[in-house]
């Protein structure tokens, strides 16, 4: 069983940045990819980042060369810097992770918010 806990949301003007972190909690060595999927209001969920135990990332492509995405495997952390911010990134954002059966886990989400 792994629990995740977001935290490093915010508001933020346009083009500015923040860094989301989350945590991973109880057996964090037995998974595989992390990453970070966002809801904007009307929208569906979509992914932003993922990245692999072996370190193979993803990006979509409305966040390639703005965000980016780490992870600390020993200590079950992902994080996601995120910059030059735009309206349009205003979303709630999720950590995600899977371990290696193909269980999903998800965290609580953290608001993201750019003004204009």
């Amino acid at each position: 069983q792994v629990r995740l806990v977001e935290s490093g949301g915010g508001l933020v003007q346009a083009g500015g940045s923040l860094r989301l972190s989350c945590a991973a909690s109880g057996d964090i060595f037995s998974l595989n990819a992390m990453g970070w999927y966002r809801r904007a209001p009307g929208k569906q969920r979509e992914l932003v980042a993922t990245i692999a135990r072996g370190r193979n990332i993803n990006y979509a492509d409305s966040v390639k060369g703005r965000f980016t995405i780490s992870r600390d495997i020993a200590k079950g952390t992902v994080y996601l810097q995120m910059n030059t911010l735009k309206p349009e990134d205003t979303a709630v954002y999720y950590c995600n992770a899977d371990d290696y059966t193909g269980r999903a886990y998800w965290g609580q989400g953290t608001q993201v918010t750019v003004s204009s």
